[in-house]
Protein backbone atom coordinates (compact mmCIF):
# COMPACT_ATOMS: atom_id res chain seq x y z
CA UNK A 1 0.00 0.00 0.00
CA UNK A 2 1.18 3.41 -1.17
CA UNK A 3 1.55 6.43 1.43
CA UNK A 4 -1.62 8.17 -0.29
CA UNK A 5 -3.59 4.94 0.60
CA UNK A 6 -2.14 4.49 3.77
CA UNK A 7 -2.67 7.57 4.75
CA UNK A 8 -6.61 7.54 3.56
CA UNK A 9 -6.71 4.82 5.66
CA UNK A 10 -5.43 6.30 8.98
CA UNK A 11 -7.94 9.06 8.18
CA UNK A 12 -11.00 7.01 7.53
CA UNK A 13 -10.02 5.00 10.87
CA UNK A 14 -10.08 8.08 12.85
CA UNK A 15 -13.66 9.05 11.07
CA UNK A 16 -14.84 5.89 12.20
CA UNK A 17 -14.18 6.48 15.85
CA UNK A 18 -15.19 9.60 16.01
CA UNK A 19 -18.31 8.24 15.02
CA UNK A 20 -18.87 6.70 18.45
CA UNK A 21 -18.58 10.20 20.47
CA UNK A 22 -21.21 11.10 17.61
CA UNK A 23 -23.42 8.43 18.93
CA UNK A 24 -22.73 9.63 22.50
CA UNK A 25 -23.93 13.21 21.12
CA UNK A 26 -26.91 12.01 19.58
CA UNK A 27 -28.35 9.42 22.13
CA UNK A 28 -27.29 12.31 25.39
CA UNK A 29 -29.53 14.54 23.72
CA UNK A 30 -32.28 12.54 23.46
CA UNK A 31 -32.45 11.24 26.72
CA UNK A 32 -33.37 13.43 29.96
CA UNK A 33 -31.29 15.82 31.31
CA UNK A 34 -30.48 13.70 34.45
CA UNK A 35 -29.97 10.83 32.60
CA UNK A 36 -27.15 12.38 29.77
CA UNK A 37 -23.80 11.03 31.70
CA UNK A 38 -24.88 7.60 31.99
CA UNK A 39 -25.90 7.51 27.95
CA UNK A 40 -22.81 9.12 26.84
CA UNK A 41 -20.56 6.86 29.27
CA UNK A 42 -22.35 3.88 27.93
CA UNK A 43 -20.44 4.73 24.35
CA UNK A 44 -17.64 5.52 26.08
CA UNK A 45 -17.55 2.38 27.78
CA UNK A 46 -17.92 0.18 24.87
CA UNK A 47 -14.61 2.13 22.97
CA UNK A 48 -12.67 1.15 26.40
CA UNK A 49 -13.72 -2.15 26.71
CA UNK A 50 -14.41 -3.70 22.66
CA UNK A 51 -10.88 -1.86 21.66
CA UNK A 52 -8.73 -4.27 24.40
CA UNK A 53 -10.46 -7.13 23.77
CA UNK A 54 -10.05 -7.08 19.80
CA UNK A 55 -6.37 -6.17 20.26
CA UNK A 56 -5.87 -9.09 22.51
CA UNK A 57 -8.05 -11.69 20.60
CA UNK A 58 -10.92 -10.22 18.87
CA UNK A 59 -9.25 -9.72 15.43
CA UNK A 60 -7.68 -13.27 15.39
CA UNK A 61 -11.38 -14.22 16.12
CA UNK A 62 -12.65 -12.96 12.67
CA UNK A 63 -10.06 -13.99 11.02
CA UNK A 64 -12.00 -17.62 10.61
CA UNK A 65 -9.29 -18.93 8.12
CA UNK A 66 -7.06 -19.79 11.73
CA UNK A 67 -9.63 -21.95 13.28
CA UNK A 68 -13.05 -23.28 12.58
CA UNK A 69 -13.15 -22.13 8.70
CA UNK A 70 -15.67 -20.04 7.86
CA UNK A 71 -17.59 -19.28 11.44
CA UNK A 72 -14.87 -18.75 14.16
CA UNK A 73 -10.84 -17.92 14.18
CA UNK A 74 -8.81 -19.24 16.62
CA UNK A 75 -8.37 -16.23 19.80
CA UNK A 76 -4.63 -17.25 20.75
CA UNK A 77 -3.57 -17.44 17.21
CA UNK A 78 -1.97 -14.06 17.48
CA UNK A 79 -3.11 -13.00 21.12
CA UNK A 80 -2.44 -9.33 21.34
CA UNK A 81 -0.80 -9.11 17.88
CA UNK A 82 2.62 -9.73 18.62
CA UNK A 83 3.20 -11.48 15.25
CA UNK A 84 1.52 -9.14 13.17
CA UNK A 85 3.49 -6.50 14.72
CA UNK A 86 6.68 -7.77 14.13
CA UNK A 87 5.63 -8.96 10.23
CA UNK A 88 7.04 -7.27 7.26
CA UNK A 89 3.58 -5.37 6.27
CA UNK A 90 3.10 -4.25 9.87
CA UNK A 91 2.22 -1.02 9.37
CA UNK A 92 -0.39 -1.58 7.06
CA UNK A 93 -1.92 -4.64 8.89
CA UNK A 94 -2.23 -2.57 12.10
CA UNK A 95 -3.88 0.29 10.86
CA UNK A 96 -6.25 -2.19 9.12
CA UNK A 97 -6.49 -3.89 12.57
CA UNK A 98 -7.50 -0.58 14.16
CA UNK A 99 -9.67 0.25 11.29
CA UNK A 100 -11.44 -2.81 12.41
CA UNK A 101 -11.82 -1.90 15.76
CA UNK A 102 -13.41 1.03 15.18
CA UNK A 103 -16.74 -0.97 13.42
CA UNK A 104 -16.70 -3.17 16.38
CA UNK A 105 -16.96 -0.40 18.91
CA UNK A 106 -19.64 1.50 17.22
CA UNK A 107 -21.84 -1.71 16.61
CA UNK A 108 -21.45 -2.13 20.30
CA UNK A 109 -22.08 1.98 21.23
CA UNK A 110 -25.48 1.34 19.04
CA UNK A 111 -27.26 -1.09 21.04
CA UNK A 112 -26.81 1.44 24.30
CA UNK A 113 -29.70 3.60 22.68
CA UNK A 114 -32.29 0.70 23.58
CA UNK A 115 -31.93 0.81 27.26
CA UNK A 116 -31.55 4.57 27.54
CA UNK A 117 -32.40 6.00 31.45
CA UNK A 118 -32.49 2.02 32.87
CA UNK A 119 -29.26 0.50 32.76
CA UNK A 120 -26.56 -0.55 35.26
CA UNK A 121 -23.12 0.93 33.94
CA UNK A 122 -21.48 -2.53 35.48
CA UNK A 123 -23.74 -4.79 33.62
CA UNK A 124 -23.37 -2.90 30.21
CA UNK A 125 -19.75 -3.42 29.98
CA UNK A 126 -20.14 -7.19 30.95
CA UNK A 127 -22.56 -7.09 28.43
CA UNK A 128 -20.64 -5.54 25.68
CA UNK A 129 -17.35 -8.05 26.55
CA UNK A 130 -19.46 -11.20 26.33
CA UNK A 131 -21.76 -9.71 23.15
CA UNK A 132 -18.42 -9.16 21.23
CA UNK A 133 -16.49 -12.54 22.33
CA UNK A 134 -19.78 -14.08 21.47
CA UNK A 135 -21.38 -12.28 18.86
CA UNK A 136 -19.62 -9.38 17.00
CA UNK A 137 -16.31 -10.59 16.37
CA UNK A 138 -17.83 -13.96 14.86
CA UNK A 139 -20.24 -12.21 12.59
CA UNK A 140 -17.28 -9.85 11.79
CA UNK A 141 -15.48 -13.00 10.08
CA UNK A 142 -18.68 -14.45 8.46
CA UNK A 143 -19.55 -11.17 6.49
CA UNK A 144 -15.88 -9.74 5.63
CA UNK A 145 -13.41 -12.38 5.76
CA UNK A 146 -13.09 -14.30 2.33
CA UNK A 147 -13.12 -17.68 3.86
CA UNK A 148 -16.87 -16.42 6.23
CA UNK A 149 -19.29 -18.66 5.58
CA UNK A 150 -21.85 -15.50 4.66
CA UNK A 151 -19.24 -14.45 2.51
CA UNK A 152 -19.15 -17.35 0.55
CA UNK A 153 -22.80 -18.39 0.67
CA UNK A 154 -23.59 -17.69 -3.22
CA UNK A 155 -20.64 -19.93 -4.08
CA UNK A 156 -21.72 -22.79 -1.38
CA UNK A 157 -25.44 -22.91 -2.75
CA UNK A 158 -24.19 -22.88 -6.71
CA UNK A 159 -25.40 -19.62 -6.87
CA UNK A 160 -24.35 -17.06 -9.20
CA UNK A 161 -23.72 -14.14 -6.91
CA UNK A 162 -22.40 -13.93 -3.37
CA UNK A 163 -23.49 -11.46 -0.68
CA UNK A 164 -22.97 -7.88 -0.91
CA UNK A 165 -22.42 -5.97 2.40
CA UNK A 166 -19.46 -3.46 2.08
CA UNK A 167 -19.46 -1.66 4.88
CA UNK A 168 -21.66 -3.20 7.52
CA UNK A 169 -25.43 -4.11 6.76
CA UNK A 170 -25.62 -7.29 8.01
CA UNK A 171 -22.74 -7.48 10.80
CA UNK A 172 -23.62 -3.98 11.99
CA UNK A 173 -26.93 -2.41 12.13
CA UNK A 174 -28.93 -5.90 11.72
CA UNK A 175 -26.14 -6.96 14.31
CA UNK A 176 -26.71 -3.96 16.48
CA UNK A 177 -30.45 -3.65 15.92
CA UNK A 178 -31.39 -7.45 16.73
CA UNK A 179 -29.38 -7.05 19.92
CA UNK A 180 -31.30 -4.13 20.99
CA UNK A 181 -34.58 -5.93 20.44
CA UNK A 182 -33.10 -8.57 22.62
CA UNK A 183 -32.27 -6.26 25.49
CA UNK A 184 -35.44 -3.98 25.50
CA UNK A 185 -37.36 -7.15 26.18
CA UNK A 186 -35.06 -8.62 28.68
CA UNK A 187 -35.00 -4.62 30.54
CA UNK A 188 -38.72 -4.25 30.47
CA UNK A 189 -40.00 -1.13 29.94
CA UNK A 190 -39.49 2.30 31.51
CA UNK A 191 -41.81 3.66 34.60
CA UNK A 192 -44.43 5.03 33.08
CA UNK A 193 -43.55 3.82 29.24
CA UNK A 194 -46.05 5.97 27.10
CA UNK A 195 -45.63 7.99 23.96
CA UNK A 196 -45.07 11.06 25.34
CA UNK A 197 -42.89 9.89 28.08
CA UNK A 198 -39.53 12.12 27.81
CA UNK A 199 -38.68 14.69 25.38
CA UNK A 200 -34.93 15.19 24.29
CA UNK A 201 -33.34 17.64 26.67
CA UNK A 202 -31.07 18.64 24.05
CA UNK A 203 -31.80 19.27 20.28
CA UNK A 204 -28.29 20.66 19.60
CA UNK A 205 -27.04 17.80 20.84
CA UNK A 206 -28.65 15.61 18.59
CA UNK A 207 -27.50 17.78 15.76
CA UNK A 208 -24.51 17.89 16.61
CA UNK A 209 -24.24 13.90 17.11
CA UNK A 210 -26.03 13.38 13.83
CA UNK A 211 -23.63 16.09 12.24
CA UNK A 212 -20.87 13.84 13.58
CA UNK A 213 -21.95 10.26 12.40
CA UNK A 214 -22.36 11.83 8.58
CA UNK A 215 -18.95 13.29 8.93
CA UNK A 216 -17.37 10.19 10.30
CA UNK A 217 -19.83 7.77 8.00
CA UNK A 218 -17.75 9.13 4.76
CA UNK A 219 -14.77 6.70 6.25
CA UNK A 220 -16.90 4.38 7.51
CA UNK A 221 -18.54 3.38 3.84
CA UNK A 222 -15.27 4.89 2.10
CA UNK A 223 -12.20 3.17 4.14
CA UNK A 224 -11.42 -0.18 2.53
CA UNK A 225 -11.24 1.34 -0.94
CA UNK A 226 -7.50 2.07 0.42
CA UNK A 227 -6.65 -1.81 0.45
CA UNK A 228 -6.98 -4.09 -3.14
CA UNK A 229 -5.24 -1.42 -5.76
CA UNK A 230 -6.22 1.80 -3.61
CA UNK A 231 -8.40 4.70 -3.74
CA UNK A 232 -7.38 5.67 -7.05
CA UNK A 233 -6.52 2.84 -9.02
CA UNK A 234 -9.10 2.45 -12.25
CA UNK A 235 -12.42 0.72 -11.38
CA UNK A 236 -11.97 2.38 -7.84
CA UNK A 237 -15.35 2.96 -5.67
CA UNK A 238 -14.23 5.51 -3.77
CA UNK A 239 -15.98 7.87 -5.85
CA UNK A 240 -19.36 6.11 -5.92
CA UNK A 241 -19.36 5.33 -2.34
CA UNK A 242 -18.70 8.61 -1.72
CA UNK A 243 -21.64 10.51 -3.44
CA UNK A 244 -23.89 7.78 -2.44
CA UNK A 245 -23.50 8.44 1.40
CA UNK A 246 -24.22 11.88 0.52
CA UNK A 247 -27.07 11.34 -1.64
CA UNK A 248 -29.07 8.80 0.09
CA UNK A 249 -28.24 10.70 3.54
CA UNK A 250 -29.67 14.04 2.04
CA UNK A 251 -32.57 11.83 0.31
CA UNK A 252 -33.73 9.82 4.06
CA UNK A 253 -33.89 13.76 6.00
CA UNK A 254 -36.55 14.38 3.00
CA UNK A 255 -38.50 11.36 3.63
CA UNK A 256 -38.42 11.36 7.54
CA UNK A 257 -39.59 15.11 7.03
CA UNK A 258 -42.15 14.37 4.33
CA UNK A 259 -43.86 11.43 6.83
CA UNK A 260 -43.86 14.22 9.76
CA UNK A 261 -45.55 16.76 7.44
CA UNK A 262 -48.29 14.17 5.84
CA UNK A 263 -49.31 12.85 9.15
CA UNK A 264 -50.09 16.20 10.70
CA UNK A 265 -46.90 16.89 12.72
CA UNK A 266 -44.41 19.84 12.52
CA UNK A 267 -41.15 19.18 11.01
CA UNK A 268 -38.38 18.34 13.46
CA UNK A 269 -35.08 19.04 14.01
CA UNK A 270 -35.21 15.95 15.35
CA UNK A 271 -36.71 13.96 12.62
CA UNK A 272 -34.27 15.70 10.69
CA UNK A 273 -31.02 14.15 12.53
CA UNK A 274 -32.86 11.00 12.70
CA UNK A 275 -33.18 10.89 9.18
CA UNK A 276 -29.99 11.22 8.28
CA UNK A 277 -28.69 8.23 10.06
CA UNK A 278 -31.45 6.32 8.78
CA UNK A 279 -29.97 6.97 5.27
CA UNK A 280 -26.70 6.82 6.54
CA UNK A 281 -27.78 3.12 7.91
CA UNK A 282 -29.54 1.68 4.60
CA UNK A 283 -26.68 2.93 2.56
CA UNK A 284 -23.87 1.44 4.71
CA UNK A 285 -24.60 -2.45 2.77
CA UNK A 286 -25.06 -0.86 -0.29
CA UNK A 287 -22.48 2.39 -0.60
CA UNK A 288 -20.36 0.47 -3.58
CA UNK A 289 -23.26 -1.20 -5.70
CA UNK A 290 -26.02 1.66 -6.63
CA UNK A 291 -25.75 4.06 -9.42
CA UNK A 292 -26.41 7.49 -7.55
CA UNK A 293 -30.21 7.53 -8.91
CA UNK A 294 -31.15 3.75 -6.97
CA UNK A 295 -29.24 5.67 -4.07
CA UNK A 296 -31.28 8.57 -3.97
CA UNK A 297 -34.44 6.41 -3.75
CA UNK A 298 -32.99 3.97 -1.47
CA UNK A 299 -32.21 7.11 1.23
CA UNK A 300 -36.04 8.08 0.49
CA UNK A 301 -37.98 4.98 1.09
CA UNK A 302 -35.30 4.43 4.32
CA UNK A 303 -36.62 7.87 5.70
CA UNK A 304 -39.76 7.26 5.20
CA UNK A 305 -40.31 3.52 6.30
CA UNK A 306 -38.05 4.25 9.31
CA UNK A 307 -40.14 7.07 10.80
CA UNK A 308 -43.39 4.50 10.39
CA UNK A 309 -41.39 2.35 11.91
CA UNK A 310 -40.60 3.73 15.20
CA UNK A 311 -44.00 4.05 15.93
CA UNK A 312 -44.77 0.29 16.24
CA UNK A 313 -42.82 0.05 19.27
CA UNK A 314 -46.12 1.55 21.06
CA UNK A 315 -48.28 -0.66 19.22
CA UNK A 316 -46.62 -3.59 20.53
CA UNK A 317 -44.90 -2.08 23.92
CA UNK A 318 -41.96 -2.48 23.62
CA UNK A 319 -39.69 0.16 25.11
CA UNK A 320 -36.76 0.52 22.53
CA UNK A 321 -36.01 3.93 24.25
CA UNK A 322 -34.28 6.19 21.34
CA UNK A 323 -35.21 4.05 18.20
CA UNK A 324 -32.49 1.56 17.73
CA UNK A 325 -34.53 -1.29 16.34
CA UNK A 326 -36.78 0.99 14.37
CA UNK A 327 -33.56 2.61 12.58
CA UNK A 328 -30.94 0.17 12.65
CA UNK A 329 -32.75 -2.99 12.28
CA UNK A 330 -35.23 -1.83 9.58
CA UNK A 331 -32.63 0.74 8.07
CA UNK A 332 -30.10 -2.08 7.53
CA UNK A 333 -32.61 -4.93 6.45
CA UNK A 334 -34.07 -2.41 4.16
CA UNK A 335 -30.82 -1.31 2.46
CA UNK A 336 -29.63 -5.29 2.38
CA UNK A 337 -32.33 -6.72 0.90
CA UNK A 338 -32.61 -3.57 -1.62
CA UNK A 339 -29.36 -4.87 -2.88
CA UNK A 340 -31.14 -7.80 -4.24
CA UNK A 341 -33.56 -6.07 -6.31
CA UNK A 342 -31.03 -3.08 -7.37
CA UNK A 343 -27.51 -3.80 -7.28
CA UNK A 344 -25.66 -3.15 -10.18
CA UNK A 345 -25.19 -6.09 -12.74
CA UNK A 346 -26.80 -8.70 -9.95
CA UNK A 347 -29.92 -7.44 -8.79
CA UNK A 348 -33.01 -8.74 -9.51
CA UNK A 349 -34.60 -5.35 -11.21
CA UNK A 350 -31.43 -4.69 -13.19
CA UNK A 351 -29.96 -7.79 -13.85
CA UNK A 352 -32.57 -10.26 -14.31
CA UNK A 353 -31.47 -12.69 -11.19
CA UNK A 354 -33.17 -13.58 -8.20
CA UNK A 355 -29.65 -15.09 -6.69
CA UNK A 356 -28.72 -11.95 -5.35
CA UNK A 357 -32.13 -11.30 -3.43
CA UNK A 358 -31.95 -14.81 -2.06
CA UNK A 359 -28.57 -14.67 -0.43
CA UNK A 360 -29.21 -11.04 0.87
CA UNK A 361 -31.98 -12.59 2.75
CA UNK A 362 -30.57 -15.70 3.94
CA UNK A 363 -27.91 -13.58 5.24
CA UNK A 364 -29.96 -10.72 6.84
CA UNK A 365 -32.13 -13.40 8.32
CA UNK A 366 -29.18 -15.09 10.00
CA UNK A 367 -27.65 -12.25 11.53
CA UNK A 368 -30.36 -11.08 12.81
CA UNK A 369 -31.82 -14.65 14.40
CA UNK A 370 -28.45 -15.17 15.53
CA UNK A 371 -27.39 -11.80 17.77
CA UNK A 372 -31.16 -11.51 19.52
CA UNK A 373 -30.67 -15.17 20.36
CA UNK A 374 -27.06 -14.67 21.49
CA UNK A 375 -28.07 -10.64 23.12
CA UNK A 376 -31.02 -12.34 24.61
CA UNK A 377 -29.12 -15.30 26.78
CA UNK A 378 -26.88 -12.64 27.75
CA UNK A 379 -28.96 -10.03 28.77
CA UNK A 380 -31.34 -12.35 30.56
CA UNK A 381 -27.99 -14.62 32.46
CA UNK A 382 -26.96 -11.02 33.38
CA UNK A 383 -30.06 -9.79 34.73
CA UNK A 384 -30.57 -12.80 36.74
CA UNK A 385 -27.22 -12.64 38.95
CA UNK A 386 -25.67 -9.04 38.75
CA UNK A 387 -28.32 -7.07 37.95
CA UNK A 388 -28.95 -5.26 34.62
CA UNK A 389 -31.72 -2.80 35.40
CA UNK A 390 -31.59 0.13 37.94
CA UNK A 391 -34.10 0.26 40.81
CA UNK A 392 -37.37 2.35 39.50
CA UNK A 393 -36.68 4.64 42.58
CA UNK A 394 -33.37 5.58 41.31
CA UNK A 395 -34.72 5.36 37.51
CA UNK A 396 -37.16 8.16 38.56
CA UNK A 397 -34.06 10.11 40.64
CA UNK A 398 -31.92 9.84 38.18
CA UNK A 399 -29.12 7.41 36.37
CA UNK A 400 -26.65 10.16 36.51
CA UNK A 401 -26.32 10.85 40.17
CA UNK A 402 -27.04 7.36 40.95
CA UNK A 403 -24.51 5.68 38.92
CA UNK A 404 -21.97 7.86 38.03
CA UNK A 405 -22.69 10.47 41.15
CA UNK A 406 -21.76 13.36 38.42
CA UNK A 407 -25.00 15.16 36.43
CA UNK A 408 -24.61 16.59 33.03
CA UNK A 409 -25.69 20.10 34.32
CA UNK A 410 -25.10 21.63 37.27
CA UNK A 411 -28.05 24.34 37.98
CA UNK A 412 -27.97 27.53 40.27
CA UNK A 413 -30.50 25.25 43.10
CA UNK A 414 -28.10 22.40 42.46
CA UNK A 415 -31.18 20.30 41.03
CA UNK A 416 -31.11 18.89 37.42
CA UNK A 417 -34.15 19.30 35.55
CA UNK A 418 -35.19 18.60 31.76
CA UNK A 419 -36.28 21.89 30.81
CA UNK A 420 -35.11 25.65 31.07
CA UNK A 421 -34.34 27.17 34.74
CA UNK A 422 -37.71 28.85 36.56
CA UNK A 423 -37.78 32.70 36.03
CA UNK A 424 -38.01 33.89 39.71
CA UNK A 425 -40.02 37.21 39.29
CA UNK A 426 -38.02 39.94 40.90
CA UNK A 427 -39.32 41.28 44.54
CA UNK A 428 -40.82 44.58 44.67
CA UNK A 429 -38.44 47.05 46.65
CA UNK A 430 -40.22 49.07 49.58
CA UNK A 431 -41.02 52.64 48.88
CA UNK A 432 -37.62 54.74 49.52
CA UNK A 433 -37.84 57.52 52.48
CA UNK A 434 -38.21 60.90 52.09
CA UNK A 435 -34.84 62.41 51.17
CA UNK A 436 -33.44 65.25 53.72
CA UNK A 437 -33.77 69.01 52.32
CA UNK A 438 -30.23 69.83 51.19
CA UNK A 439 -29.01 73.00 51.50
CA UNK A 440 -27.44 74.56 48.19
CA UNK A 441 -23.68 74.20 47.55
CA UNK A 442 -21.59 77.13 48.71
CA UNK A 443 -19.01 77.92 45.71
CA UNK A 444 -15.36 77.54 46.89
CA UNK A 445 -14.52 80.97 46.92
CA UNK A 446 -17.24 81.54 48.88
CA UNK A 447 -16.34 79.29 51.36
CA UNK A 448 -12.89 81.13 51.93
CA UNK A 449 -14.49 84.54 52.22
CA UNK A 450 -16.77 83.40 54.91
Amino acid sequence: MDSGNLSWYLVATALVLLMTPGVAFFYGGLVRAKSVVSMMMMSFGAMGIVAVLWILYGFSMQNVSTGWVGFVGDPFADFGLAGLASGASSNVDLVGVAFGATFAIITVALISGAIADRAKFGAWMAFVALFVTFDYFLVAGWVWNPNGWIATLGTHLGLSANVIDYAGGTAVHINAGSAALALALVLGKRVGFSKHINKPHNVPLVLLGAGLLWFGWFGFNGGAAATGGGIAASGSPIGLITINTLGATAAAILGWLLVERFTGRKPTAVGAASGAVAGLVAITPACANLTPGWALLLGLVAGIVCAKAIELKYLLRIDDSLDVVGVHLVGGLLGTLYLGLFATGTGLLVGGNADQLIVQAIAAISVMAFSFGVSWVIGWSIQKTMGFRIRSEDELAGVDTVVHGESGYEFPDGTVGSGPIPIIPAVAAAPAAPAEPVEPAVPAADRVLS
